[in-house]
This record gives structure tokens, sequence and C-alpha cells, in this order.
């Protein structure tokens, strides 16, 4: 199995890397090492016009809860509009451009599987505690994004999973200042996780979005 990270330095990226090594050939490719900055699609689309063959599987781990000195928002009172736009170009934007490069990265004649990290505060349906709301509506647009794209990629990929996927949350520096008295695991175990349910998933479940135990997540 040949296999691409994006986002491979992070904690969870590093995981999934390390993972997938075990199964065959593993690509990896990051901000922090190859330049690869999913705010920036000039740099995308050099990076991985670099890349040739094809992929099984797809890992884009990217994604950024705190951009900067920005802080999640708490109240209505605290919304800035750049803040906002920083968050959707990280957090809904970037992923969809790899998506857009990399499609003529994966196999037409066989099985290839994409899996993108949402969260589950970007569920609508399952938001009762409201805040967040940057990160909360970047994510609810990836979605939105990759449930299109997995509808267009069907057309000419017609055994391509595409999938958003809610790691849960993980123990890694993006999330210690968060997780409060929320369970956390271990970022290997949770590229186990993450795996296990998006090679679970057929082609008819293409664009959907799962939680780390394959639990499908309301819109």
């Amino acid at each position: 199995m040949r296999s691409l990270v994006i986002g491979a330095s992070g904690g969870i990226g590093s995981a999934l890397a390390g993972a997938l090594a075990s199964r065959g050939e593993v690509v990896r490719l990051s901000r922090r090492v190859d330049g690869l900055d999913v705010a920036d699609e000039a740099s995308v689309a050099a990076v991985l016009a670099g890349v040739t063959g094809t992929f099984d599987l797809v890992m884009i781990a990217t994604g950024a809860l705190e951009i900067g000195e920005l802080r999640p928002e708490k109240t209505l009172r605290a919304l800035d509009p750049a803040a906002m736009a920083a968050q959707f170009a990280v957090n809904a934007i970037g992923p969809v451009m790899v998506l857009k490069h990399l499609v003529r990265l994966l196999p037409r004649n066989r099985v290839a599987r994409v899996g993108i990290l949402s969260a589950r505060v970007g569920s609508i349906g399952d938001n009762r505690l409201g805040g967040w709301y940057s990160y909360r509506a970047a994510k609810a647009a990836l979605n939105q994004l990759v449930h299109t794209a997995a509808i267009e990629i069907a057309r000419s990929h017609p055994q391509a999973v595409i999938a958003c996927l809610h790691p849960g949350t993980v123990a890694t520096p993006f999330t210690a200042a968060y997780a409060a008295s929320h369970p956390t695991v271990a970022p290997e175990v949770a590229a186990a996780n993450l795996i296990r349910v998006l090679e679970g998933l057929t082609a008819g479940q293409t664009g959907s979005f799962h939680d780390w135990q394959g639990t499908e997540v309301p819109w």
C-alpha cells in the first residue's frame, strides 16, 4: 500500500505516518519540512506538483484551533472578521485546496481513500454549547466542501472514498489548553482509530462524516 500524509509533522499527522509506514511506502508532507502552507494555494500546488505516482490512502491532517494570538471566541461580542477569515483559510479552504491538487494522484481503477480531519464541533446538529464561532463555522464549511467534492470525484473515481473524520480529543499541543476534563487519547491511538474507520468505509459512504469510533456524525 502506498500512502500520503499531509501535515505529517503535527501530532496526529506524525502518528498517522508512523502507523502507515508499517504497511508500505509513506510520502510525508508538511509546512515545516516541505513548505506546504494550506493557506497559500500556490505552495500547495507547487509541493504537490513534485509528487508522482498514485496513492491508495491519503490523510489530510491539517488544521488549527489557535492562529497566532487569536483564541476561540466565547461570545458574539468577540467576533472579528480577520480572525474568522484566518480560521476559514486554514480549516476550510486549505484542506479542500489540497484535495483539489491531489485528485490526479488517486487511482481511477481501484479503491482510493482520502480522510480529512474535521471536528465534531463543526456539526450543526450536535451543537448544544455554542461558542467557538469561527472554528465551528470553518469546520462546518469544510464538511460541506468535502461532501460536495466527493460527489464530483465519484464521477471520475467511482471506487473512491472521501470522508471527514473526527479524531476525538487527542493529547497534543493543539489541544493542551482546551482538553479540560475531556478524556484524551495518545496520537498513536487516534491514528489507529482513524485508519480503521477510513478503511471500513465503502464507496457508497463517500462524502460522509464519521467519528473515531466509526459512528456517523450529524451535519
